[in-house]
C-alpha cells in the first residue's frame, strides 16, 4: 500500500439507533486500517431512512466514537473536499448519476405497483422459486414509456443487470461469485424519488474515492449489486473486506438478550473506552504476538493487518470483557478514573457533583483502594462502602467471632482507645498505634490484625488497613453528602453491636 494508492476508508452508520457492538467493531477496523497505513478515515452519515433517522442518534454516535478515541479526519463535523458527508445533502448527486444511467440505457423505468410485485412474489413462492423481479418493464416500448411518464404514472428506476456472473475478491473470504440471475434488477431510485441504499453507497464511495470498504458480512449480498452498479458507471470498485458476524455465547446472533450491546449501555455501566476497543479488536482479529491480549489502541493500530482477520464468527463473551475492563481499571490511577466514576458516586450520594482539589485527591485514593474489587465503574460506590462505614454497622460472622473472643476484644478495645487519643490518623500514626497494641497485648500476626480489621470494617477480609484507616479519618473531616464515619466512631459502633 503505497503513496500512489492512499488508503481511504469510511464508517457510514445510519442514525436510526444507538451504536452497538457490531458497527463499532466495523468503525474500529476501518480506523485501524487507515491508521496503520497513514490513510484517511471518513465519517459519513447514511440518513436516507427518513422515518427512522433522528438527529439525537447522530449526536450520540459522534459522541460515542469520540469517547472511544476513533477520531476521523474527514466527514461530518470535520468537512473535507468530497463533502457533503450526509446523504440527505447529496440528493442532487444521486439524481445526476441516475439520469446518466437512464440516458445510457443501463437503467430503466419500472411502473409495476407494490401490489403487482407482491402478487408476483406470492406466486413465485408458491412455485418454490426464489423471489425475484420478473423483468416486466425491462423492454417496454419507448412510446408507452413516454405516455406513462406524461400522464404521471409512478415509477421506480431499476438497474439493467447483465447476464453472466458477478464476483469480487474479498480480503477476508476470498473470491465470491454468483450468477446475476440471483441478483434480479435492483431498484436504484424509489417511486418517491428517494435513492436506495446500494445506489447511494456506490455513488458516495466512488466520489469520496474510498479505496477499501470494510463492513459486516451481512452486506455480502449487497456487494454483488454494488459491483454491478460500479460496472454500469464504468468505475473500478474499491477493495472489499467483510467481517464475520458477532455471536453470543449460545451461538446465536448477538442481541440485547445477551446483555448490553450498545456503547451507551457500556458507558452507563462504567466500562472504559480503553477496554472496549481492546476487546472489540480481538473479536475476529488476532495480534501477531501470541498470548498478548491487553493492548492500547495505538499498539493495536501499529500491528493491525487485514490478513489476520478471521472468517469464523466471533463470540462475544461478557466475562472476558469484564476481565479486560478490570485489567484496565487496575492500570489507570484513581484520579484519572474519577471523571468517569464521579456520576456513579454522585448518584449514590457519596460525592458532591462539584469537584474540589481536596475532595478529588481523596476520592482518587478511595478508588485506588477498592478498584481491585470491581469489574466496571458502577460497582465502585458499593465497594467504597468500606471507607464510608455502615451505620448501623453490618458485621459478618468472621468479624463477629473475632470480636466476641476475649483476646480479640482486648486487642480491639486497646486499638480504639489509642485511636481516640491519637489525633489525625496518618499511615505512620496507624503503624505506630498497631505497634503499641502489639506491645501492650502481646498479640501478633492474625491474632493482632484480625480483631483490628473486624473492629474497623465489620468484615473478616478487605482492603489494606494501613491505607484504609487514614482514608476513613481524612474522609470524616471532608464536606461530603454522606459523612464518612471516623475510625474511632465506627469502631465504637461495631463493638456495641457485637
Amino acid at each position: 500500500m503505497n503513496s500512489e494508492n492512499p488508503i481511504r476508508v469510511r464508517f457510514a452508520p445510519s442514525p436510526t439507533g444507538f451504536l452497538h457492538v457490531g458497527n463499532v467493531r466495523t468503525a474500529l477496523f476501518n480506523w485501524l486500517l487507515a491508521g496503520r497505513h497513514g490513510g484517511t478515515f471518513v465519517l459519513r452519515i447514511e440518513d436516507t431512512d427518513a422515518a427512522r433517522s433522528e438527529t439525537r442518534f447522530e449526536r450520540q454516535l459522534v459522541e460515542d466514537l469520540s469517547w472511544l478515541g476513533l477520531d476521523w479526519s474527514e466527514g461530518i463535523d470535520r468537512g473535507g473536499e468530497y463533502g457533503p458527508y450526509r446523504q440527505t445533502d447529496r440528493y442532487d448527486l444521486y439524481r445526476r448519476y441516475a439520469a446518466r444511467l437512464l440516458d445510457e440505457d443501463r437503467a430503466y423505468r419500472c411502473f409495476c405497483s407494490a401490489a403487482e410485485l407482491e402478487e408476483t412474489r406470492r406466486l413465485q413462492l408458491e412455485r418454490r422459486e426464489t423471489p425475484r423481479y420478473a423483468g416486466t418493464c425491462r423492454r417496454l416500448p419507448p412510446d408507452e414509456i413516454r405516455e406513462r411518464v406524461g400522464r404521471g404514472d409512478p415509477f421506480t428506476l431499476r438497474l439493467r443487470v447483465r447476464p453472466g456472473c458477478v464476483g469480487f475478491d474479498d480480503l477476508v473470504f476470498g473470491r465470491i461469485e454468483i450468477e446475476t440471475s440471483q441478483v434480479s434488477d435492483p431498484v436504484l431510485v424509489r417511486s418517491d424519488g428517494s435513492p436506495t441504499y446500494n445506489f447511494c453507497c456506490v455513488v458516495d464511495d466512488l466520489l469520496m474515492r474510498i479505496s477499501h470498504v470494510v463492513r459486516g458480512d451481512g452486506h455480502l449480498s449487497n456487494t454483488h449489486r454494488q459491483v454491478l452498479i460500479y460496472e454500469a458507471l464504468s468505475a473500478e470498485p474499491p477493495r472489499f473486506a467483510h467481517l464475520s458476524t458477532i455471536l453470543g455465547p449460545d451461538g446465536q446472533k448477538l442481541s440485547k438478550r445477551h446483555g448490553a450491546t450498545s456503547i451507551e449501555d457500556f458507558r452507563r455501566r462504567g466500562y472504559l473506552p480503553e477496554a472496549l476497543v481492546n476487546y472489540l479488536a480481538l473479536l475476529g482479529w488476532s495480534p501477531p504476538e501470541d498470548g498478548r491480549e491487553v493492548l492500547a489502541l495505538d499498539e493495536i493500530r501499529e500491528q493491525f493487518d487485514l490478513g489476520r482477520v478471521q472468517k469464523s464468527p466471533a463470540i462475544f463473551d461478557t466475562a472476558k470483557l469484564d476481565w479486560m475492563n478490570r485489567t484496565w481499571i487496575h492500570r489507570i490511577p484513581g484520579t484519572e478514573l474519577l471523571g468517569a466514576a464521579r456520576p456513579h458516586f454522585t448518584a449514590a450520594g457519596l460525592l458532591p457533583a462539584e469537584s474540589s482539589p481536596a475532595l478529588d485527591a481523596w476520592a482518587g485514593r478511595v478508588i485506588d483502594l477498592v478498584k481491585t474489587r470491581v469489574d466496571h465503574l458502577d460497582q465502585l460506590p458499593e465497594a467504597a462502602e468500606v471507607v464510608y462505614g455502615a451505620d448501623p454497622p453490618a458485621l459478618d460472622a468472621d468479624a463477629r467471632a473475632a470480636l466476641a473472643a476475649p483476646e480479640g476484644r482486648e486487642v480491639a478495645l486497646d486499638f480504639v482507645r489509642r485511636v481516640e487519643a491519637g489525633g489525625a490518623l496518618t499511615p505512620e500514626g496507624y503503624r505506630r498505634i498497631v505497634g503499641e497494641v502489639k506491645s501492650a497485648t502481646g498479640r501478633k500476626g492474625r491474632h493482632l490484625y484480625h480483631p483490628i480489621r473486624a473492629v474497623l470494617t465489620g468484615q473478616g477480609s478487605g482492603p489494606d488497613l494501613e491505607t484504609l484507616a487514614p482514608l476513613c479519618d481524612e474522609g470524616a473531616r471532608l464536606p461530603l453528602p454522606r459523612p464518612v464515619l471516623s475510625p474511632a466512631a465506627r469502631a465504637r459502633r461495631i463493638l456495641e453491636a457485637v
